[in-house]
């Protein structure tokens, strides 16, 4: 058919490790160089989370060549989806904050799951994070300037009925409807030609990947000093043990 379907599986909730980027980042290639694939659908095989964002054990105590390896696959991985000449389709199945709502806002189309138990958005400031400037960028591309600045803000999680109200996710269907909307979704954007497509997504995109591409040791370098800071490392720390505690 011409379409991929790529499960994200790293139990217990979908971390973007290192491993999980990488691996993520190789897959997408793949797809991209296969001339028969047009379309990919990303969803999640591990039950209630789509992607639970960011591994922390990979920003905790770590070498700072360590950071600078991470944040670099963490910028591949948006590069390579958000400029992708795929049709992207998200079927969010479960809870998708922070980097996980990055993936999910990164691609063309987002179908959620219709479970008010499952919530959606970028929630950094919560843990004493900041959002990278294209992570903003590309939320302020989906829901506009005045819901992304208040929701970065206060670093909200929304969910998913507030999530489609906002624009945050286009569509919100029942879970078992899920697959099969997506498909119907990715047929309706694969009848058009890939040209007109491709290059219209190209102009409204390119910008905001021009702006990383150029910014991008930058960006490693903020990030590095950032999360080097021991102030940001004892709140991570917190953030881990609070984890622990729930499990």
């Amino acid at each position: 058919t011409g379409v991929a379907m790529m499960k994200f599986k790293s139990p217990p909730v979908n971390s973007l490790s290192l491993e999980f980027l990488t691996e993520f980042s190789i897959s997408l290639e793949k797809l991209e160089n296969n001339r028969a694939c047009r379309g990919v659908i990303i969803t999640s095989a591990v039950p209630k989370i789509f992607s639970s964002g960011l591994d922390i054990t990979e920003m905790c105590g770590k070498s700072v060549e360590h950071y600078t390896e991470f944040w670099r696959a963490v910028q591949e991985m948006w590069l390579r989806l958000y400029g992708s000449n795929m049709v992207t389709v998200a079927a969010v199945n479960g809870s998708s904050p922070a980097g996980g709502c990055l993936v999910a806002l990164s691609c063309d189309y987002r179908i959620m799951a219709e479970n008010p138990k499952f919530s959606i958005g970028l929630n950094e400031a919560q843990l004493g994070i900041v959002a990278p400037f294209w992570f903003k960028d590309t939320f302020v591309n989906v829901v506009g300037h005045r819901i992304a600045e208040r929701s970065l803000q206060l670093g909200s999680l929304h969910p998913a009925p507030e999530a489609h109200k906002l624009g945050l996710v286009d569509e919100l269907v029942p879970e078992e409807k899920l697959m099969e909307k997506a498909a119907a979704v990715m047929a309706q954007w694969l009848a058009l030609p890939d040209h007109a497509r491709q290059l219209t997504k190209t102009m409204m995109r390119k910008a905001v990947l021009d702006r990383l591409v150029a910014h991008r040791e930058e960006d490693i370098k903020n990030f590095i000093t950032f999360v080097s800071k021991e102030s940001i490392q004892k709140s991570l720390r917190m953030y881990m043990e609070m984890l622990k505690k729930r499990k």
